[in-house]
């Protein structure tokens, strides 16, 4: 009797540890301690799906983008997700990752039919602070990259959209976003420091779009950044 007790006993240890250990996974996974296996349904498949998508990047800053007064190579780095659908998007179950699918930063509210969510590497480094995680920001490497949108819904996890970039559009204060005018091409916001090279993405002259839609509808004359930062106050 005693030890077909024990046996029991032990049997519920086991299930309150694997479900324990189950929880677990899912929170560290949520809060980006963990990496995802990055196989989930094809990019443009969830992003036609859900509405939301990626819209621009900017990984190598060179000013200060954040607005806070000071530059940092990390808090300064950005990038945006905009809802081209046509409904209001909960944000919540939305996360950013890099090439090594460790999730940098956790979405969160809510955001309406064709606004633009710009989340910068400082934001980044405070959701990581705050999930007592290593303060490593957005983590895009100049060099070239991919950036994941992912959907965690309670143990699955898909990718929404994604975006791989290379040196040309990692320079400094270069950026690569969607063409306004062919929603699936991506090209090079390069005004601050224009690409002049025979590799692609070709040069456009076009200026880099934090917090808004993107939109190059006029030739680029010369300007200072005090009078690009007046367009996004």
């Amino acid at each position: 009797m005693i030890r077909w007790w024990r046996n029991v006993v032990w049997a519920l240890v086991g299930a309150i540890a694997a479900a324990v250990a189950i929880e677990a996974m899912l929170i560290r996974d949520a809060a980006g301690e963990i990496q995802w296996s990055g196989s989930g349904r094809a990019a443009a498949t969830g992003a036609a799906a859900t509405g939301l998508r990626l819209n621009e990047i900017l990984a190598g800053p060179a000013r200060d983008w954040d607005g806070d007064g000071l530059y940092d190579s990390k808090n300064d780095e950005w990038l945006e997700v905009q809802n081209v659908g046509s409904g209001a998007i909960t944000l919540d179950e939305y996360r950013l990752a890099d090439a090594d699918h460790t999730v940098r930063f956790a979405l969160a509210g809510t955001l309406a039919p064709g606004d633009v969510r710009l989340i910068t590497g400082a934001a980044a480094v405070a959701w990581q602070r705050a999930q007592g995680l290593t303060a490593a920001g957005l983590s895009l490497n100049n060099s070239g990259d991919t950036v994941y949108l992912i959907q965690i819904a309670g143990t699955d996890t898909t990718t929404i959209d994604s975006h791989a970039y290379g040196s040309i559009e990692g320079a400094s204060d270069r950026s690569v976003g969607r063409s306004a005018t062919q929603s699936d091409a991506w090209i090079l916001y390069d005004s601050l420091n224009r690409y002049t090279g025979g590799g692609t993405p070709t040069g456009t002259g076009c200026a880099p779009t934090p917090g808004g839609v993107n939109g190059c509808t006029t030739d680029v004359s010369a300007t200072t950044w005090g009078a690009i930062k007046k367009l996004y106050r």
